[in-house]
């Protein structure tokens, strides 16, 4: 019995497959143009697969273990063949391995290989997650004829400007992807790394962060070090940035992400530009509740693959659907909308107010909210966007973070009456700093009946050259969402100035990410007045008022 097939099945919610005995070819060379050989694997009926659309996926992971038994076998045993090829040094290909920079001339080189082929037919479908999907976007604008359909999952067209951006530096993706990647390798790796786990999050801590990698690895690594020192929208990072090659793209694509994920926000925009330059393409988008690994986010990838691309790649029509699906959280409920962001949503501004209050209404004359944050204790990270850690993440309880004397919460009332916030989020935020360098993180709750305060959407942004006499008005883009806070729930706003290590912690000095070594300190001032009136921007619709009218909240009490 094929036991892993049957569990697959159940757990991926998917239908019966047209067979479950399958044959794998291992170990197929496969030339680039530098004369590297890329090593790859073919899996197929054990009947015959020759002829049949090509289920295509590039990756740095691995060719078996869950990407060939969870992403390619579910696929093959119902109507693909598929080739998983091994990115360069990775699992037996030719090296070396720079992360991103080589994936468009290697992916272009394989595809014109793949094409000529005595096996493979006149369809092939691009899938994958994560890296696996950027290898999708990194020639999706110069594929053959014979490319039908990408399904990129919880991916965008430029990785880098995720964690790599001038707004802030997202320390833990980079520094655990790199960690992961350098021992995947090993026996038993993914039980090992989980050990280790805690190891790097204390690694995460060493000074100068130049140094973090050595610390726990014994040498440099490559990558990390190349991050460290080159900002995301660099020159040393141009061949890795394919957003100007979006527009371009004319492959129908289905996005599958979550609203908990770190790319969400670049593959929301992405799928914009996608159905602004190529409107009559069938381009979809799914999000649901998750972060950048979940069981039923791989069940429904499956599914798109099955259901819309396989599809596609037979000529035929798949079944109709609205071009855009979330998940409403609050709600707990899949939605269809004509487009992102959906129509019917207006900004609304709630300000910060006085004695921690939230409200639609101006903020009156009052003396600013203070805390002191300091690098040496950063604000942590808990829950919302994370990546391969054994932290929490997506939505948690926040009320240990909201304990602390460096988090600042401001609240409405208990709402009378369901919002729904469906959109892009942001906040303006007027501060000071005693220093003039300093970050500002926003994060907005709901809050239950029984006090709970559970994260729906977070951002942060730096500051730099502020003038410490001079107060700034921090623009924070937040997560997008899809949110209904119930009646008799509170919207919250938390204000701190760190989420570590999520995002590199602000020593306050100035200094260079990768040498600096001196931690000081700020006092931190948040403002809320008629002449600064700090404030979330959220896009909602009420569910019973009228559409022009103001939400109504009582006058008082937090």
């Amino acid at each position: 019995m094929n036991l892993n097939s049957y569990v697959t099945q159940y757990l991926q919610k998917l239908p019966p497959p047209q067979t479950r005995d399958l044959a794998v070819e291992r170990d197929l060379p496969v030339p680039v143009r530098d004369g590297a050989v890329l090593l790859a694997d073919r899996w197929s009926p054990k009947g015959g697969g020759d002829g049949l659309p090509i289920a295509l996926i590039r990756t740095p992971y691995g060719r078996a273990g869950t990407l060939a038994l969870g992403a390619a076998k579910p696929l093959v045993e119902r109507g693909f063949q598929a080739l998983i090829v091994s990115s360069r040094a990775t699992f037996g290909s030719d090296g070396p391995f720079n992360p991103f920079l080589c994936e468009r001339k290697d992916g272009l080189d394989v595809l014109d290989w793949v094409v000529k082929q005595p096996w493979a037919g006149d369809s092939i479908v691009l899938v994958g997650a994560s890296y696996v999907g950027y290898t999708q976007w990194s020639v999706a604008d110069a594929v053959p004829p014979q490319v039908k359909a990408m399904v990129p999952v919880v991916s965008n067209a430029t990785f880098t400007m995720a964690f790599n951006r001038e707004g802030g530096f997202a320390l833990e993706t980079p520094f655990t992807w790199a960690v992961q990647v350098e021992r995947q390798e090993r026996r038993f790796a993914n039980v090992r790394n989980a050990l280790e786990e805690r190891e790097i999050l204390r690694a995460m801590r060493t000074l100068p962060l130049s140094q973090a990698d050595v610390g726990l690895l014994g040498h440099r690594n490559s990558y990390f070090q190349n991050v460290l020192d080159h900002d995301g929208d660099g020159p040393f990072w141009q061949a890795a940035d394919h957003v100007d090659k979006v527009a371009d793209i004319t492959v129908p694509a289905s996005l599958v992400g979550g609203w908990y994920d770190l790319f969400l926000p670049n593959q929301l925009r992405d799928f914009q530009t996608l159905r602004r330059t190529s409107p009559d393409t069938p381009h979809r988008v799914t999000i649901g509740p998750w972060a950048h690994w979940a069981m039923a986010m791989d069940g429904l990838a499956t599914r798109e693959a099955l259901e819309w691309g396989l599809a596609l790649a037979k000529g035929e029509t798949p079944p109709e659907r609205a071009p855009v699906r979330l998940f409403v959280m609050g709600e707990d409920k899949w939605r269809d909308f004509p487009a992102w962001p959906p129509p019917g949503y207006e900004p609304q501004r709630f300000h910060l107010q006085p004695g921690g209050a939230l409200a639609a209404d101006l903020p009156g004359e009052s003396t600013p909210d203070e805390y002191r944050y300091d690098p040496a204790d950063p604000t942590p990270a808990l829950g919302g966007v994370r990546m391969w850690t054994l932290q929490k993440y997506g939505r948690v309880d926040n009320a240990e973070l909201e304990a602390r004397s460096d988090v600042l919460t401001y609240t409405t009332p208990p709402l009378q009456e369901d919002v729904e916030v469906v959109g892009e989020v942001s906040a303006e935020i007027f501060f000071r700093s005693s220093l003039p360098y300093a970050d500002v993180f926003v994060r907005l709750c709901d809050v239950d009946e029984k006090e709970k305060s559970t994260n729906v959407c977070d951002g942060l942004i730096s500051l730099t050259d502020a003038d410490s006499d001079e107060t700034t008005c921090a623009a924070v883009q937040l997560w997008p969402t899809a949110y209904l806070f119930k009646r008799g729930h509170r919207i919250r706003v938390q204000v701190s100035s760190g989420a570590f290590p999520r995002f590199n912690r602000n020593p306050g000095t100035g200094e260079p990410r990768a040498t600096a070594v001196t931690l000081r300190p700020a006092d931190q001032q948040v403002f809320h007045d008629p002449a600064r009136p700090s404030a979330i921007v959220l896009p909602i619709r009420r569910i019973h008022s009228e559409p022009s009218r103001p939400l109504r909240m009582p006058s008082s009490a937090r």
